[in-house]
């Protein structure tokens, strides 16, 4: 049996296909989703998803397999026109900072699975951490592994306060990345180099450095070491960004504090 046959009998539900729902949708067609089976609700779907065989903006089918919801939940309801009634459906959420509590009051009685991916989820290269709730069991989460895996690596966690440090570590991560490749692109036009050439020679050397890092799956701190000789250049530069007080680690260190606690905030309902 292939991953998708009990998807492809019972039918999936999407709400929103923006950016995030697009790339699932996208990557689960590729692995042996049928479009026929795919119930696509979004007011503004993109036209290049017409024309396709998806059921786009259909009547939800009874009871489907899956219904994953790619939208903030203040717009869900009007997405959705209210609620519907779920039998054995999963619901899978990636809307962010929504908490699993929040699905419950909407879904009485379902099993939940919350899930926060990244936008490198656009090229299968994402990082997909996920939580149950009580109503799910373990097919329940392989079901979610398996989509999820759609675009790139699932991890599970324990409990569900971990949450926010992963949206403030990989789900708002990207950013810092992409602004670290334009610090590193200004430093070296500050030394003499064109810009163009200097965003390509950053650009590339993070995406090297992070293929790399996940190619050896060696400890980062050891790969680093390789690259630093005694006395030489790198050890120079080094030794300014790892300084303890004024270096990356503390400023990481409040950067990631600072998208969890914000995280936390939205959790709670604040603006």
């Amino acid at each position: 049996m292939g991953d998708f046959d009990d998807i492809n009998a019972r039918g999936l539900v999407l709400v929103g296909c923006g950016r995030m729902g697009g790339a699932m949708l996208t990557g689960w067609l590729a692995r042996g989703l049928e479009p026929g089976s795919a119930t696509v609700i979004d007011p503004k779907i993109a036209d290049g998803w017409k024309g396709r065989g998806l059921r786009l903006n259909a009547p939800l089918p009874d009871d489907p397999a899956v219904l994953v919801l790619a939208v903030k939940p203040q717009m869900m309801a009007d997405a959705l026109g209210g609620m519907p009634r779920l039998g054995e459906t999963l619901v899978i959420s990636v809307a962010a900072g929504t908490t699993i509590a929040t699905f419950e009051d909407a879904f009485p009685g379902a099993a939940i699975v919350r899930v926060m991916p990244n936008t490198p989820a656009a090229i299968g290269q994402g990082i997909s951490a996920m939580i149950g709730n009580g109503a799910a069991t373990e097919a329940h989460l392989d079901l979610a592994e398996t989509l999820m895996r759609a675009v790139g690596r699932v991890v599970r966690l324990d409990h569900e306060d971990q949450m926010d440090a992963v949206t403030g570590l990989s789900g708002s991560g990207p950013a810092y990345v992409f602004h670290l490749i334009e610090a590193m692109a200004k430093a070296g036009e500050a030394q003499g180099l064109p810009p163009a050439l200097s965003l390509e020679l950053a650009r590339m050397t993070v995406a090297g450095a992070g293929a790399l890092a996940i190619e050896d799956d060696e400890d980062p701190g050891v790969l680093r070491e390789n690259v630093t000789s005694p006395g030489g250049t790198t050890a120079a530069g080094l030794k300014v960004l790892m300084d303890p007080e004024t270096g990356l680690p503390p400023l990481m260190a409040r950067t990631v504090a600072a998208a969890t606690e914000r995280g936390r905030e939205l959790g709670r309902g604040g603006k």
